[in-house]
């Protein structure tokens, strides 16, 4: 890649025209350059490693695939992270979707867990997406996974204390962010 067609660490206006006119080392380039900051993005904004790694890779070979239809060159940035971010949302909606339901009669382990499973899916995917990062991932693996709190203090590098501090902070700005949305 040439100086001139890289411009704060995106590909620069001429590449990214010359990929959506067809040139495959342009579209090449382009992919490649994008990667770290698609990867970077769906690592903040995704649940889990694998999810940021699959957004990921769904979003490069979307651009790969769509890049002719990109309107403006200099949009690229905000069009992939829109891709990102629907992947990643999308990827959270299935995880709530498996959510196994609370039927007549059954036990409801608490108030809360009642509320989050009746909400709506967008709504909530966009709290939860809302959330710095350790907030998000604690939540997620908590109350969307289901894994235990060790586990998750654990896979996050916290003390069960701080995970269930980030917890907390979690729940009350989804709580908060719902409630912003009425």
């Amino acid at each position: 890649m040439r100086e001139q067609d890289v411009e704060r660490g995106w590909a620069g206006e001429q590449l990214v025209t010359a990929a959506q006119n067809g040139d495959r080392e342009a579209i090449a380039a382009v992919v490649y350059g994008a990667h770290p900051h698609v990867r970077r993005f769906a690592q903040h904004l995704c649940a889990s490693d694998t999810d940021a790694e699959d957004a990921t890779q769904e979003a490069l070979i979307i651009l790969y695939r769509k890049i002719g239809t990109l309107r403006a060159t200099t949009a690229l940035a905000s069009w992939m992270f829109r891709i990102v971010r629907n992947e990643c949302l999308r990827r959270a909606r299935r995880v709530l979707d498996h959510a196994p339901r609370i039927e007549a009669g059954d036990v409801v382990l608490s108030a809360e867990d009642e509320v989050l499973r009746r909400l709506d899916a967008d709504q909530l995917a966009e709290a939860i997406t809302a959330l710095p990062e350790v907030q998000r991932r604690v939540l997620i693996m908590r109350d969307v996974l289901g894994y235990p709190g060790r586990a998750t203090a654990d896979a996050l590098g916290l003390s069960t204390a701080a995970m269930k501090s980030q917890l907390h902070r979690a729940r009350a700005a989804v709580r908060q962010g719902l409630d912003d949305l009425r």
